[in-house]
Protein backbone atom coordinates (compact mmCIF):
# COMPACT_ATOMS: atom_id res chain seq x y z
CA UNK A 1 0.00 0.00 0.00
CA UNK A 2 1.20 3.52 -1.25
CA UNK A 3 -0.46 6.85 0.55
CA UNK A 4 0.69 10.16 -1.85
CA UNK A 5 -0.07 13.71 -0.57
CA UNK A 6 0.48 16.52 -2.67
CA UNK A 7 1.31 19.74 -1.55
CA UNK A 8 2.45 23.20 -3.42
CA UNK A 9 -0.45 24.09 -5.44
CA UNK A 10 -1.43 27.90 -6.11
CA UNK A 11 -2.81 30.70 -7.37
CA UNK A 12 0.03 32.90 -9.88
CA UNK A 13 0.13 34.75 -12.47
CA UNK A 14 1.56 33.76 -16.22
CA UNK A 15 5.39 34.01 -16.20
CA UNK A 16 5.70 33.08 -12.81
CA UNK A 17 6.63 29.87 -10.97
CA UNK A 18 4.80 27.17 -8.45
CA UNK A 19 7.12 24.47 -7.28
CA UNK A 20 4.55 20.87 -6.44
CA UNK A 21 5.71 18.52 -3.94
CA UNK A 22 4.36 14.71 -3.04
CA UNK A 23 5.10 12.92 0.22
CA UNK A 24 4.71 9.02 -0.54
CA UNK A 25 4.42 7.06 2.89
CA UNK A 26 3.86 2.96 2.34
CA UNK A 27 5.52 -0.50 2.57
CA UNK A 28 4.69 -0.73 -1.11
CA UNK A 29 7.96 -0.15 -3.30
CA UNK A 30 7.16 1.95 -6.49
CA UNK A 31 9.33 1.97 -9.37
CA UNK A 32 7.79 4.86 -11.49
CA UNK A 33 5.77 8.18 -10.43
CA UNK A 34 4.79 10.45 -12.18
CA UNK A 35 2.60 14.23 -12.50
CA UNK A 36 -0.47 14.33 -14.52
CA UNK A 37 -3.50 17.18 -14.19
CA UNK A 38 -7.08 17.45 -15.36
CA UNK A 39 -8.86 20.64 -16.48
CA UNK A 40 -12.61 20.35 -17.26
CA UNK A 41 -11.96 21.46 -20.49
CA UNK A 42 -9.43 18.81 -21.30
CA UNK A 43 -8.77 14.81 -21.00
CA UNK A 44 -6.38 13.96 -18.22
CA UNK A 45 -2.38 15.10 -19.10
CA UNK A 46 0.66 13.05 -18.17
CA UNK A 47 3.07 16.40 -17.03
CA UNK A 48 5.86 14.43 -15.96
CA UNK A 49 7.20 10.91 -14.90
CA UNK A 50 10.09 9.37 -13.51
CA UNK A 51 12.10 6.00 -13.24
CA UNK A 52 12.28 5.98 -9.13
CA UNK A 53 15.92 3.91 -8.83
CA UNK A 54 17.21 6.03 -11.99
CA UNK A 55 16.53 9.21 -11.53
CA UNK A 56 15.86 9.81 -15.34
CA UNK A 57 12.59 12.27 -15.84
CA UNK A 58 10.47 12.29 -18.71
CA UNK A 59 8.11 15.23 -20.21
CA UNK A 60 5.23 15.93 -21.74
CA UNK A 61 6.03 18.44 -24.75
CA UNK A 62 3.72 21.29 -23.55
CA UNK A 63 5.91 21.43 -20.47
CA UNK A 64 9.49 20.30 -21.89
CA UNK A 65 12.11 23.03 -20.56
CA UNK A 66 9.76 24.90 -18.44
CA UNK A 67 9.31 21.74 -15.64
CA UNK A 68 11.62 19.97 -14.06
CA UNK A 69 11.36 16.65 -12.22
CA UNK A 70 12.84 14.93 -9.52
CA UNK A 71 12.90 12.35 -6.87
CA UNK A 72 14.22 11.65 -3.48
CA UNK A 73 14.63 9.47 -0.51
CA UNK A 74 14.09 6.28 -2.02
CA UNK A 75 11.04 7.17 -3.75
CA UNK A 76 9.62 9.03 -1.09
CA UNK A 77 9.46 12.42 -2.05
CA UNK A 78 8.48 13.73 -5.83
CA UNK A 79 9.56 17.22 -6.69
CA UNK A 80 7.95 19.25 -9.63
CA UNK A 81 9.70 22.74 -10.09
CA UNK A 82 7.19 24.40 -12.84
CA UNK A 83 8.51 27.93 -14.34
CA UNK A 84 7.62 29.92 -16.78
CA UNK A 85 3.96 29.05 -16.37
CA UNK A 86 1.13 29.68 -18.62
CA UNK A 87 -3.01 29.44 -18.44
CA UNK A 88 -2.68 26.16 -19.96
CA UNK A 89 -0.88 24.94 -16.92
CA UNK A 90 -3.82 25.44 -15.05
CA UNK A 91 -5.78 22.64 -13.27
CA UNK A 92 -5.52 20.25 -10.53
CA UNK A 93 -2.67 18.41 -10.38
CA UNK A 94 -1.66 14.69 -9.16
CA UNK A 95 0.32 12.40 -7.59
CA UNK A 96 0.64 8.92 -9.25
CA UNK A 97 2.67 5.55 -8.36
CA UNK A 98 3.09 2.11 -9.87
CA UNK A 99 5.16 -0.85 -10.64
CA UNK A 100 5.86 0.73 -14.19
CA UNK A 101 3.97 3.51 -16.11
CA UNK A 102 4.09 5.91 -18.87
CA UNK A 103 2.47 9.29 -19.02
CA UNK A 104 0.42 8.21 -21.78
CA UNK A 105 -1.06 5.10 -20.08
CA UNK A 106 -2.73 6.82 -16.18
CA UNK A 107 -4.98 3.37 -15.64
CA UNK A 108 -1.52 2.00 -15.42
CA UNK A 109 -0.58 3.41 -12.00
CA UNK A 110 -2.28 2.29 -9.42
CA UNK A 111 -2.08 5.03 -6.46
CA UNK A 112 -2.69 8.43 -6.55
CA UNK A 113 -2.91 11.15 -4.34
CA UNK A 114 -6.17 13.73 -4.21
CA UNK A 115 -4.45 16.68 -5.99
CA UNK A 116 -3.48 20.21 -5.80
CA UNK A 117 -4.63 23.25 -7.79
CA UNK A 118 -2.87 25.41 -9.34
CA UNK A 119 -4.08 28.59 -11.19
CA UNK A 120 -2.55 30.53 -13.78
CA UNK A 121 -3.98 33.64 -14.14
CA UNK A 122 -3.05 35.69 -17.50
Amino acid sequence: EIQLVESGGGSVQAGESLTLSCAASGDTPSNYMAWFRDDPGRKREGVAGIDVHTGIPYYSTSVTGRFTLSVGDAGKSLTLQMNELKPEDTGTYYCAAGRSGRLSRPDDLAYWGQGTQVTVSS
